[in-house]
């Protein structure tokens, strides 16, 4: 199998809300979601971008959104923002099952690719703890350099919702990135802070004026974890081709999302059978991008999968309809892992 380094899951979120089964959920696992021990195995799945995400209060039940999302158009209102003291618990739990799956020996959290390919050689999932959304920070950034301390090395300012950093998308399609106002002046000094303490920018999720302040503002490559081309499908949540340009431009990087509302070009939230809507996308990254800035961010736990994927296990599936698409094996391996680390080491350094 060819080892899969991965740019976003969710799975943290899966562990928060069923504390008690953890050891069940882990493993043997209980079938159930995306991912866990065994499955992560069969699928070569070597590690990747653990997330921190804070969850909204539902406005909907699940029911309703399955709904909402699955019969476009949609345009769903941004949730409120939530502030660090409601935040940090919340995150500080989360970082905690992280930590209990590292006590598992089966993991281990990275902060240097040293130390992911350590991981690798050894058999361990190699997991970088990440923050989709900065709620758990506040404005000070002195919770920032305690996150560090505790093993934070990749960082989105915002979930698609506001934060007093910046702005995140809606749900909306049709629809463009250009939703609203930029990085707030919180939010350029967080951006200053993460370059001087080598914690990776995660621009997935951002409105298209915060994307474009950090351009302005980063010395580090600008990288999107779990997107994909706007071009292809016409959701917010989606990287116009000027954006992907400026990615590109500033040897960054761009992981694609598996879930299907990103992928499909009606913007539906359906499973679909089949592979051309995964490939379109794929191939309109490559084909502005390059081969040196394209890896896959699957959002597994938090999203629906195409069929052909499934879970985790799917992804070996996903590298074999690369190869019969013309993939050469080299590139296929680049996509699957070899990116990935390139791209932390030109962010993280020695």
């Amino acid at each position: 199998m060819i080892p899969v380094f991965d740019g976003h899951n969710d799975f943290l979120l899966r562990l928060m809300r069923d504390p008690a089964n953890r050891d069940k959920i882990w493993n043997p696992g209980t079938g159930q979601g995306h991912m866990d021990l065994p499955r992560m195995r069969a699928g070569g799945f070597a590690g990747g971008f653990f997330a921190i995400y804070i969850p909204s209060p539902a406005a909907h039940d699940d029911a309703e959104y399955e709904a909402i999302m699955d019969a476009p158009p949609y345009d769903l209102p941004l949730p409120e923002l939530i502030g660090a003291d409601a935040a940090q618990p919340v995150a500080m739990a989360m970082a905690g099952h992280l930590l209990w799956l590292e006590r598992t020996g089966e993991l281990s959290i990275c902060r240097s690719v040293a130390d992911i390919r350590d991981a690798m050689a050894a058999g361990r999932i190699a997991a970088i703890m990440h923050m989709e959304g900065a709620e758990a920070i506040g404005e000070d950034l002195d919770a920032l350099h305690v996150w560090h301390a505790a093993g934070l090395r990749s960082l989105g300012p915002v979930w698609s919702r506001p934060t007093v950093f910046g702005h995140g998308v809606p749900f909306r399609f049709p629809g463009d990135p250009d939703t609203g106002d930029g990085l707030t002046e919180a939010g350029k000094r967080l951006v200053r802070e993460c370059n001087q303490l080598k914690i990776m920018i995660d621009l997935s999720h951002l409105n298209e004026k915060g994307f474009d302040d950090i351009a302005a503002i980063s010395d580090a490559p600008l990288v999107a974890t779990h997107s994909n081309a706007h071009a292809v499908t016409r959701s917010t949540r989606n990287l116009t081709d000027r954006q992907l340009r400026v990615i590109r431009d500033s040897d960054g990087m761009v992981g694609l999302n598996y879930a299907t509302i990103f992928l499909r070009e009606d913007g539906r939230k359906s499973t679909f059978a089949g592979w051309d809507p995964v490939l379109r996308h794929l191939d309109h990254l490559l084909g502005i991008l390059g081969e040196d800035r394209l890896g896959l961010g699957s959002d597994f736990d938090g999203a629906t999968m195409p069929a052909g994927i499934g879970d985790v296990r799917g992804q070996q599936a996903l590298l074999e309809a690369l190869a019969a698409h013309g993939f050469g094996e080299a590139l296929v391996r680049k996509i699957a892992h070899e990116n990935w680390l390139a791209l932390l080491q030109r962010t993280w350094g020695g």
